[in-house]
């Protein structure tokens, strides 16, 4: 038997208020004809006075659970992703914890700007294939319009607030289902010489100020070109799969050129990809998690479905995951609250 780990659950949340491009442009000097051409983006939802980074991370994680079948009380580990905490320490994750009264679950947050989850996705994983945990509450959340410079016209238009997360859960498996369900692999870079061409510029420790979102817009596209193309093809060759067998590929919403670069690398019609920048912007380390929980709930993504996810962000970081949806039994029955009683029976 090989412990695996099964993603089960999803959820999402999105702040009420949506700024649209048309709005945008009476503040800067854009047009949503300028930004739909460059990026793809036509709105953006932002987080009402008051609403933080936590309370987001709280409404995803509390439909992932409820998705999922599960409690908060069967939590291990809550990884909380994110560049937006509510304040400079605790762990943003640690308020999420005590919202959501998990309280058998220990949390911390980790930083790796819009490759966050991916990062989160690998750490939480690696726990539970240890045996360190059972269940995992991984989230993205970001509040990234606190962070933006809204007369820079290069990045206020990119970005926006929410959160996603998912649940994992361990299992003993045997056999073909060992080895192909769950979370197959992740893959994670770092570069820091590039940390210039996307940061921020500020910070406890540097200038004691929270500071504003600074890029290289050139350089950063470049980048991401070239190393989600690398990352995408380790995680494919990884776990012997042809990019012909993904059945879905979940990317980092930052630009639907970048986003359509992939799936013609991956040969993969744009029928076959996630993309819900057009209503999101880019979330940061939320818009990967965002993405795959509208397509499960919207029917797209069922169990069984191999998924590819991928993200980068400031540090330069970047990353990677294939991950089998579900579990057999969710394949077979449609059904998540099956799970629980009888793929996981790790005691």
């Amino acid at each position: 038997m090989t412990r695996r780990t099964l993603l089960i659950g999803c959820g999402s949340y999105l702040p009420e208020r949506i700024l649209t491009n048309e709005e945008l442009a009476v503040r800067v000097d854009t047009s949503d004809e300028w930004i739909r051409q460059r990026t793809g983006i036509g709105q953006r939802h932002i987080a009402a006075d008051g609403e933080f980074t936590s309370d987001l991370a709280t409404r995803a994680a509390e439909r992932a659970l409820e998705h999922a079948g599960l409690t908060p009380e069967d939590v291990d580990v809550i990884v909380l992703a994110t560049t937006t905490p509510d304040e400079t320490f605790p762990a943003t994750a640690t308020k999420v914890q005590a919202n959501l009264g998990a309280s058998q679950a220990f949390a911390f947050d980790v930083q790796a700007v819009c490759a966050g989850f991916v990062y989160a996705l690998a750490v939480a994983d690696n726990f539970i294939k240890l045996g360190q945990a059972r269940t995992a509450l991984v989230i993205g959340a970001e509040t990234f319009s606190r962070i933006l410079d809204w007369t820079d016209r290069s990045t206020c238009v990119l970005f926006g607030d929410g959160a996603g997360a998912v649940v994992l859960r361990a299992a003993e498996m045997d056999g073909a289902d060992a080895r192909s369900w769950g979370v197959l692999s992740t893959h994670l870079h770092t570069d820091g010489n590039a940390r210039d061409i996307l940061y921020v510029d500020g910070g406890p420790s540097s200038t004691q100020t929270v500071g504003h979102v600074r890029m290289n817009g050139k350089e950063v596209y470049r980048h991401a070109v070239s190393k989600l193309a690398a990352v995408i093809d380790e995680a494919l060759a990884a776990n012997g799969y042809a990019s012909s067998a993904i059945d879905w590929l979940v990317p980092h919403q930052a630009n639907r050129r970048i986003i359509e670069s992939m799936a013609h690398r991956l040969g993969l019609p744009m029928s076959k990809v996630v993309c819900s920048i057009e209503r999101h912007a880019n979330t940061s380390a939320a818009s990967v998690p965002l993405a795959f929980d509208e397509a499960v709930r919207d029917g797209r993504i069922k169990p069984g479905d191999l998924v590819l996810m991928e993200a980068i962000g400031g540090g330069l970081a970047w990353g990677a995951g294939l991950v089998r949806y579900g579990a057999p039994v969710m394949a077979k029955s449609g059904a998540v609250e099956t799970v629980r009683e009888e793929v996981v029976p790790i005691a």
